[in-house]
């Protein structure tokens, strides 16, 4: 497999994962007191991530040069675009559950913080398999193709979050109290320490992140198997994840065509990978910076065109208020029973009904916020 390769010191490592350490802290401390976040202050947050983002991408090219920069820029953006998929299927567990508004923030920081390390242990191992054995690359391009092809036959099918294995496994070994007790993952009812609904939550969050991680890190490293950018254009896209939630989130009905040009991406990434093991060989860097911008603009704007009437729905998004719990969620008792989660399937503490976990190959953008009961 034609690849960058060029000398990484630990160092850098190091002061890498520190400035994102770094910058988590800064966000989490920015949100210590659990408010509302409306969408002026996400906007600001996603802006300010989404640069430094790209300031990195201005590093690479100081040190490295434009076809290593180049090739950051492309693994960026493809996460970034996959990001915005993710937070169909975030709202939708937000929504299922009935969580306050108030208490979304502490789910996502530490969604982002596994989001972070289950990338990082699939991208050192994808990375090492396809450089280790040359047929992964058509195993793995033909996933993405497959999870292309699934984005867009799925996407009427019905999600359950209560449903998701990793979930029912762990309400079933934990002892769980089907309420929200503020913002604690766990708390003590009658003398016994029991996870609370939030921590179910995060269960359900982490869970379909995993199946996203493998299709993620798949798409990035049809760019490229250089685990240094894999993973800083991971991280980075990461960062801005949960922001992004929350300035999205009430937007999120407008992108009704999103999906086919996430699929594009998802199958060209595919096909991108499995060439680099024929004599066709790696496809070059601004060709494929130049097809997923082009088809992410398309599919962005098809959506925008397609739903201008919606206008008026979506202004409620910019007060503040997110699509799963309305104005008044965040200043429910804390302690006191969540009337939607009992009056959903699974959240009584009970696990039945079959089915499988969520993720992108499986997701409903026909159930998303606004469509889901």
């Amino acid at each position: 497999m034609n690849e960058l390769s060029f000398a990484v010191p630990l160092w850098v490592w190091g002061a890498v994962a520190l400035g994102i350490c770094l910058m988590l802290a800064v966000d989490l401390f920015a949100h210590r007191d659990n408010h509302v976040i409306g969408f002026r202050e996400a906007a600001i947050w996603s802006g300010i991530w989404i640069a430094i983002g790209l300031a990195f991408g201005l590093i690479l090219l100081a040190w490295q040069g434009g076809e290593v920069a180049s090739t950051y820029y492309a693994g960026y953006l493809i996460e970034k675009a996959l990001s915005v998929d993710n937070i169909f299927v975030f709202a939708l567990v937000f929504t299922f559950f009935g969580v306050p508004d108030a208490y979304q923030h502490k789910v996502l920081i530490w969604g982002v913080l596994g989001a972070l390390v289950a990338r990082f242990v699939f991208i050192f191992v994808g990375a090492e398999l396809l450089e280790l054995f040359f047929w992964t690359a058509y195993v793995f391009g033909a996933f993405l193709i497959w999870t292309g092809y699934k984005l867009v036959v799925s996407k009427d099918e019905e999600v359950h979050p209560d449903r998701n294995p990793v979930v029912r496994i762990v309400r079933k070994i934990i002892p769980t109290d089907p309420k929200f007790h503020d913002a604690k993952f766990f708390t003590r009812v009658n003398g016994r320490r029991v996870a609370t609904l939030l921590f179910v939550v995060l269960i359900a969050v982490e869970a379909t992140d995993l199946v996203f991680a493998v299709d993620s890190v798949a798409a990035v490293l049809a760019i490229t198997t250089n685990t240094f950018l894999v993973w800083t254009a991971n991280a980075f896209a990461i960062l801005g994840l949960r922001s992004l939630y929350f300035c999205l989130a009430g937007l999120l009905r407008r992108f009704t065509h999103l999906h086919y040009g996430l699929a594009v991406v998802l199958a060209f990434a595919g096909v991108k990978l499995i060439l680099s093991e024929t004599p066709v060989g790696k496809l070059p860097i601004p060709l494929t910076l130049g097809v997923i911008v082009v088809t992410l603009a398309v599919s962005i704007i098809w959506s925008l065109v397609a739903t201008r009437g919606q206008s008026e729905e979506d202004a409620g998004a910019e007060d503040g208020t997110s699509p799963g719990t309305g104005e008044g969620a965040a200043d429910a008792p804390a302690d006191a029973p969540a009337d939607a989660p009992s009056a959903a399937p699974g959240t009584d503490g009970s696990v039945d009904g079959e089915g499988d976990g969520t993720g992108r190959s499986g997701e409903s953008h026909g159930s998303r916020p606004s469509d889901s009961a």
